[in-house]
C-alpha cells in the first residue's frame, strides 16, 4: 500500500501536481499583489470589479422583488419578499420559483434568442414588482447605474453576441417585447433592473442572516460550476475609479478564477488547451466543478501511459471520454460502486483501486489548498478577523465546496493552521439557504 503511495505521489510530483510543492505564503502574496494592481487598473489576472453596491441599507418589509439566477448551467427565477426587515434568512418569502437551462449551453445563442428565454422563463413573476435584482454569474463591468456589461462567457455558455452587451438594458427590451398572453399590461412598465454576481449576492445574504451577530467584515466564496470570490473594499484603495467616495466602502468583485499566476502543472495545461476559452481562467479550471472531473481524467490516462496502471484499466481510461467531478466524488465516496471508474479499475486489480483512489485524492487535498490560498489571501488583503470574537465572516456556497469529498474539512484544516494559526486571522465559515435568491433580492430592494 505504501509503495502504490509513494509512486503516486512521485508521479504528482514530477508532472506538477502535488500539493507539498504549493508554498501558501508565496502564493498568498503573489494573488494580494495582484489584487492591488487589479484597484489600481494596472495589468493584472485579477479584474477586482467594483459592484457600486454598499452593505448595511435595511431592506423594506412586504416589498416585492423579481430574482433572477444565471450561473454555471441553470437559470432560475422567482418573486421575493421579506416579512422581517434585515432577518432574511428567517423572513424571506420565496415565490413562483422556476430552473430552466441556460440559453447557449447546448448551442450558440444570438443576443436576442439569450434575452428572448430569459424573458419567457419571467412569465410567472413578470408581474410581481418594477424591479429586478439579477444575480448574473460572469464577468461583467458593473456601472454606476447598477446595470452590468458582460465581458465575456465562462463555463462554456456560448452566446457570443451577448458579450460587450448592457445586461439590464436587453432584458429590459427583450421584457418588452415578449408576449405575455392572459397577462395585464401593467406587467410591461419600466424595469430597474440591478446586476451582481452570485459571490455578492452571496455576501449579502451572509451579512443578513445572523441578527446582531458581530462580524468584522464579510466575503462571499462561490465553488460549483465554476468558482470566484468578493470581499468589501474601502473605496479610498480602488485607486482606478477616481470619481468614489473614499469615505465609504463597496463590495468588490476579485474575479478570482481568473487568477494566473498559480502554480500549475503540465496536466493542467493540457486541460486548459483542450478548453474553449484556453489561457484564461486558468486557476478555477485547477479545481471547480466544471472541469475538475477532466482534469482527474487527464490526469489518470498520463498515470496509464507512464506505467502507474494495469493494462486493462489503462484501455478503459483511454476510450474514457469524459469524467465529470460528481463521477470523481461517486468514486471517492464508493470505490467498489457501480459508478464507470470503479468498474473499470474492478477489471484490474486491487493495486489499480487504490492507485487511482490515491491520485483523485491527491487532486482534491490540492484543490483544498488553493482555496484556502484564495480565501486567506482576501482575509489578509481585506485587513480584518485579528481579534477572535470578531471573526471575518465567510459564506460559501456551491455543490463542490458542500459535497465533494473532504473538500470542505480540508480547507477548514488549511484556514486553520496557515490563517489563523500563522497568520493571527479569524474566519466564521457559514451557510446561507437560497443565498443567491436572498442576496439578489436584497440588492433589488436597497439600490
Amino acid at each position: 500500500m505504501r509503495e502504490i503511495r509513494d509512486k503516486v505521489r512521485r508521479f504528482l510530483k514530477d508532472n506538477g501536481m502535488h500539493h507539498e510543492d504549493i508554498d501558501m505564503d508565496e502564493c498568498c502574496d503573489i494573488f494580494i499583489q495582484e489584487m492591488q494592481e487589479g484597484l489600481a487598473g494596472r495589468d493584472s489576472s485579477l479584474a477586482m470589479i467594483p459592484t457600486y453596491i454598499e452593505v448595511g441599507k435595511d431592506i423594506p418589509a412586504g416589498k416585492r422583488v423579481i430574482v433572477l439566477d444565471a450561473g454555471g448551467t441553470n437559470f432560475r427565477a422567482a418573486a421575493v419578499h421579506f416579512g422581517v426587515p434585515r432577518q432574511p434568512q428567517a423572513g424571506a418569502v420565496i415565490e413562483n420559483f422556476v430552473q430552466k437551462p441556460i440559453p447557449g449551453l447546448d448551442k450558440e445563442a444570438s443576443k436576442e434568442e439569450f434575452f428572448g428565454t430569459i424573458a419567457e422563463y419571467m412569465a410567472g413573476v413578470v408581474g410581481a414588482s418594477s424591479s429586478i435584482g439579477f444575480c448574473f454569474s460572469y464577468p461583467t463591468e458593473i456601472l454606476p447605474s447598477k446595470d452590468g456589461r458582460l465581458i465575456r462567457f465562462c463555463k462554456e455558455v456560448k452566446a457570443k453576441q451577448v458579450e460587450g452587451e448592457l445586461i439590464g438594458q436587453n432584458l429590459v427590451k427583450a421584457i418588452k417585447a415578449a408576449d405575455y398572453k392572459g397577462k395585464s399590461s401593467g406587467l410591461l412598465t419600466e424595469k430597474r433592473v440591478v446586476v451582481l454576481n452570485d459571490t455578492v449576492a452571496t455576501l449579502l445574504a451572509g451579512m443578513s442572516a445572523f441578527g446582531k451577530k458581530a462580524f468584522s467584515s464579510y466575503i462571499g466564496f462561490i465553488l460549483g460550476t465554476g468558482s470566484n470570490c468578493c470581499y468589501i473594499e474601502s473605496n479610498r484603495n480602488i485607486t482606478k475609479k477616481g470619481e468614489l467616495d473614499p469615505n465609504k466602502e463597496q463590495v468588490v468583485n476579485v474575479e478570482s478564477g481568473s487568477f494566473g499566476r498559480a502554480p500549475r502543472g503540465g496536466i493542467d495545461m493540457q486541460l486548459d488547451e483542450s478548453t474553449l476559452d484556453p489561457g484564461k481562467y486558468t486557476f478555477e479550471k485547477m479545481f471547480s466543478g466544471a472541469y475538475l472531473g477532466a482534469l482527474c481524467l487527464k490526469t489518470l490516462q498520463q498515470a496509464s501511459k507512464q506505467g502507474l496502471l494495469s493494462e486493462t484499466v489503462t484501455e478503459g481510461l483511454s476510450a474514457t471520454e469524459e469524467l465529470q467531478t460528481k463521477d470523481v466524488n461517486s468514486f471517492m465516496r464508493y470505490p467498489q460502486g457501480d459508478n464507470n471508474l470503479a468498474v473499470n479499475c474492478s477489471q484490474g486489480t486491487e493495486q489499480d483501486h487504490i492507485a487511482v483512489w490515491y491520485m483523485l485524492d491527491g487532486l482534491i487535498e490540492r484543490a483544498a489548498k488553493l482555496v484556502a490560498i484564495l480565501l486567506s489571501a482576501v482575509v489578509l488583503k481585506a485587513g480584518k478577523g485579528e481579534n477572535p470574537c470578531v471573526p471575518v465572516c465567510i459564506t460559501a456556497e456551491g455543490t463542490t465546496f458542500y459535497e465533494l469529498k473532504s473538500l470542505k474539512e480540508r480547507v477548514e484544516c488549511y484556514l486553520k493552521s496557515f490563517l489563523q494559526d500563522k497568520h493571527g486571522r479569524f474566519i466564521e465559515l457559514v451557510r446561507v439557504e437560497n443565498a443567491t435568491l436572498i442576496g439578489a433580492a436584497i440588492a433589488g430592494l436597497t439600490n
